[in-house]
């Protein structure tokens, strides 16, 4: 029998208005996993309503108690890996280490906020006036409105609410309608066991229809103050407008097309390994995965012959069963997409080492190409998928050139034994992130995590996840009457 959950408002439980309800399918069985309320604008409206009345108090709760609720949920949260096991395979198709690792990085995201929210927050300045004290205050800004996905939901949930709620703002999250239990309802049962007071996180889960509409009002909402939205470039830019609209700042963490850079002082064997996690990780479904594997030409025969033999070995299908790597993609729609790329840069000349084909329901097989022209849709599309492309390079500044040639800038890994060399590489690469002798898949709640160019703006984690959702406020203290000429 499928689950079934409500909206998260006030602290409570409860219906959509209308009464109407949306599907949750699981991806690998392509049965319904659970029922969830479908909101429509005057839910919204119920969920900022709640969240608008609790800012006060919450902004004013002393950092301390906070701080604890925070840390209790960490606890909370980490004794919940086989509930978010199960959970994440009926719902997104993720394995088993996936989900734990899942689990293991939202809950440091909570204790990460637990630290910020007691850390130091502003400066003293100094004035011209005589006596006169100045600061500068960090101050939350009110309600935010956060968008959640569903590919690492656990993660990209926490962390959607995480730093503005220990700024001390007051959040609804709107979260994806292919994991609207993992990205969100999930994160509000742990926070709501910790104590969190009613009305600082509201839940609005929506159908698929209806997500734009959804999305729009929420932002359009005057009190709503400030947005974060991970996810797609093509929504995120849809997005990033309405914010701009009503003159609101946003977090907008966006797609990625990665490479993972195998100069020629690499350790091939160290290299293989590392770039078949950054490929086939959560079967590609992840912002930072390497789509473009570029190796340095001295260093290409080996690197393909092992790299590849190793990608055939990787086991798909039932991201239940303990040794499935590769598990379904979102939806079988997404499969479909995928294997639609391959087909389109086979056509137009790219040779397939390994993987391709139909893929079975949501399964597609781990696939490695090369021979990939710019003209195939691969090239410049992310893949959001099991599936990478090899390329060769002759010396650093192509394989630079390369792997600047994408609207997008997210991450980037530079696999070398020679550290100043990856870093002179490196500082060359326009990217958020980058990392040197290590593949383009990493975070770290304390680390600053967002890209440049059409992977979006603004940064999550850390002390900046703390300045993104609160603004500084001057503030003098006049120590002595001043004079003035009239």
């Amino acid at each position: 029998m499928a689950i079934t959950r409500e909206l998260f408002i006030g602290g409570k439980d409860v219906p959509a208005a209308s009464g109407r309800t949306a599907e949750d399918i699981n991806p690998f069985t392509g049965e319904v996993y659970a029922t969830v309320a479908a909101a429509g604008p005057e839910d919204v409206a119920r969920a900022v309503d709640a969240a608008d009345a609790a800012f006060a108090d919450w902004a004013a709760l002393a950092p301390f108690a906070r701080r604890a609720i925070f840390l209790k949920a960490a606890d909370l949260l980490d004794a919940r890996g086989e509930e978010v096991a199960e959970l994440m395979a009926h719902e997104a198709g993720g394995t088993r280490p996936w989900a734990y690792f899942n689990v293991g990085l939202a809950a440091n995201i909570l204790r990460e906020a637990a630290a910020a929210i007691t850390a130091p927050r502003g400066e003293v300045l100094s004035s011209q006036e005589a006596g006169a004290l100045g600061l500068a205050i960090r101050e939350p800004l009110g309600v935010v409105a956060a968008f959640a996905p569903w590919n690492a939901p656990v993660i990209l949930g926490v962390r959607a609410v995480a730093a503005p709620l220990a700024a001390g703002n007051t959040v609804v999250v709107k979260p994806s309608e292919d994991a609207p239990i993992a990205c969100a309802l999930l994160v509000a049962d742990v926070l709501r066991e910790a104590g969190l007071p009613d009305g600082v996180l509201n839940v609005v889960t929506n159908a698929r229809e209806d997500a734009a509409e959804i999305a729009e009002v929420l932002i359009a909402d005057p009190r709503v103050r400030a947005v974060n939205f991970t996810g797609s470039t093509g929504v995120g830019r849809i997005i990033g407008a309405h914010a701009a609209s009503h003159l609101k700042p946003a977090v907008l963490e966006l797609g990625g097309k990665n490479a993972v850079v195998v100069l020629d002082d690499a350790d091939v064997d160290y290299a293989v390994d590392a770039v078949t996690f950054s490929v086939f990780m959560n079967s590609g479904q992840i912002c930072m995965s390497g789509d473009r594997i570029l190796v340095h030409e001295s260093l290409a025969e080996e690197f393909t012959q092992k790299f590849v033999a190793k990608v055939a070995q990787l086991q798909a299908g039932d991201p239940a069963h303990p040794h499935t790597v590769v598990g379904p993609l979102v939806s079988a729609a997404a499969a479909q997409r995928v294997a639609g790329l391959i087909k389109d840069a086979v056509a137009k000349g790219a040779t397939v080492l390994t993987g391709g084909g139909e893929p079975e329901g949501a399964v597609h097989p781990a696939t490695v190409l090369t021979d990939v022209t710019k003209d195939a849709d691969i090239y410049y599309a992310e893949a959001f998928g099991p599936v990478c492309v090899i390329e060769t390079f002759a010396d650093d500044s192509v394989a630079v050139a390369v792997a600047n040639d994408t609207d997008n800038g997210l991450t980037c890994g530079v696999i070398t034994e020679n550290a100043t060399h990856g870093l002179a590489v490196a500082r060359r690469i326009r990217t958020g992130i980058v990392h040197i002798n290590d593949q383009s898949v990493a975070d770290e709640p304390h680390a600053p995590f967002g890209g440049v160019k059409a992977s979006g703006y603004g940064r999550f984690g850390g002390r900046w996840g703390l300045e993104a959702f609160s603004n500084t406020r001057w503030v003098t203290i006049a120590t002595q009457q001043a004079h003035y000429p009239f």
